[in-house]
């Protein structure tokens, strides 16, 4: 692992491998991947050993059992990263690609063609799979990158890193083209953000804090989103076990996701119908409820304050509340959504087309769980995070979200006027 004495020539390196990367071929890229991917699979008790050891660590130092969640690997979640991997492989190269071809009155043909970004840095936080995500996602839109994760996955990291390495050399990729930052310390991540002669873009994936750190330090461009404040408007004409169901996988599947819902919106026509048995079947499940203790008939509810709306509670906690109808709805996501992931129940297409509308938010989901909220889902194989922005890349950035485009254009001698 590289300190921060040495960053200059981290980005040295990487914009000189980005240079080479970007002439390998595809079937090289993905051949690199697929052996990392058996890597993986072959050296799970090994991965495993390294991540308790920081498991071990991370309870030492109180961390949250929703940080302990994210850092947790075991053999189904090592099982679905190997897979990731594979997928990753067998995507087609998101380079190379022609989006639009125009031939001028003048006979000057001009093609756009996608070309890699160049070098990106991803700062993580807790989860070691976000080195494999983004590791596989720059190498397969042919982006060098320099990862940096926190001290909490560190030990994991560095296995995974020592496969991957392995992996790189064995298919002859550039030196330097996967590089990682481990010191654990943020002024690493200070001059990493700063260095605009290096570095092309940064991608931030943790908490609040973090997120805000970068945005605040970076000199270069950032995608990133604060929180997942997630919404669930449960409208009038809401299918009653669709409700039940999806806003328990949305919540409960693994809250500390920032796809995972954090408020439910119930309508007031169908809290006066089904409120009841929706709120006491959520209690059942483990669910601990916050909401206006007067509109409830159960003892187990919690009386909600005005700050526990838009907050990430990243465990098995809903804030509620009973709004008048779809327009109330929208108006309280407005006031404390993130722009992440909001989700509405209904039958009623013209309102979840109202609801699409009417929001800004990066996704928006109707009659699904919010935790759908993952590249993976979305056919990316992976994802290296989620972007609230609204220029270049939105929602979950995958490989293909990864590059930028040149204009290619060939004449004939054509002179201009």
């Amino acid at each position: 692992m590289i300190h921060h004495s040495n960053i200059e020539a981290v980005g040295k390196n990487a914009c000189s491998a980005a240079l080479t990367l970007s002439g390998r071929s595809d079937q090289v890229i993905s051949e690199t991947l697929v052996l990392f991917s058996r890597l993986i699979q072959k050296n799970q008790a090994r991965i495993l050993k390294a991540n308790s050891e920081d498991i071990e660590l991370a309870r030492q130092n109180n961390t949250s059992m929703a940080s302990i969640d994210r850092l947790t690997l075991n053999e189904d979640r090592i099982n679905y990263l190997k897979t990731v991997m594979f997928d990753v492989a067998q995507q087609k190269s998101p380079v190379d690609r022609i989006l639009e071809t125009v031939t001028r009155p003048n006979g000057l043909q001009i093609k756009k063609v996608t070309t890699p970004i160049g070098v990106v840095g991803v700062i993580f936080e807790s989860r070691p799979n976000v080195f494999c995500d983004a590791a596989a996602l720059c190498l397969k839109s042919k982006n060098s990158s320099i990862l940096k994760p926190g001290s909490d996955s560190l030990k994991t990291v560095k296995v995974l890193y020592d496969l991957l390495t392995l992996a790189l050399a064995d298919k002859g990729m550039p030196e330097n083209c996967v590089q990682i930052l481990g010191s654990g310390d943020r002024q690493e991540v200070k001059q990493l953000v700063r260095m605009t002669d290096y570095v092309d873009v940064v991608i931030p994936r943790g908490g609040r804090s973090l997120v805000e750190f970068i945005k605040s330090e970076a000199k270069v461009p950032v995608f990133a989103h604060l929180e997942g404040i997630v919404h669930i408007y449960i409208h009038k004409k809401a299918d009653l076990d669709i409700a039940k169901s999806v806003v328990l996988n949305s919540k409960s599947r693994r809250p500390g996701i920032c796809g995972a819902v954090e408020t439910i919106l119930i309508d007031k026509e169908f809290h006066n119908k089904y409120g009841e048995e929706l709120i006491n079947f959520l209690i059942a499940q483990g669910i601990e409820i916050r909401a206006n203790k007067m509109l409830f008939n159960n003892k187990l509810v919690v009386a909600i304050s005005d700050s526990d709306y838009g907050f990430e509670f990243l465990e098995n906690i809903l804030a509620v509340k009973v709004v008048e109808d779809i327009d109330g709805a929208i108006s309280h996501i407005r006031n404390f959504g993130s722009n992440h992931t909001d989700c509405i129940l209904t039958k009623d297409k013209s309102a979840s087309e109202i609801f699409f509308k009417k929001l800004d938010s990066s996704i928006l989901l109707c009659n699904a769980s919010t935790q759908f909220a993952d590249g993976g889902e979305f056919g990316f194989g992976a994802e290296i995070g989620i972007s609230t922005n609204k220029l270049h890349a939105r929602g979950p950035i995958g490989a293909q979200h990864l590059v930028s485009f040149q204009y290619h254009v060939n004449g004939n001698g054509t002179l201009r006027p």
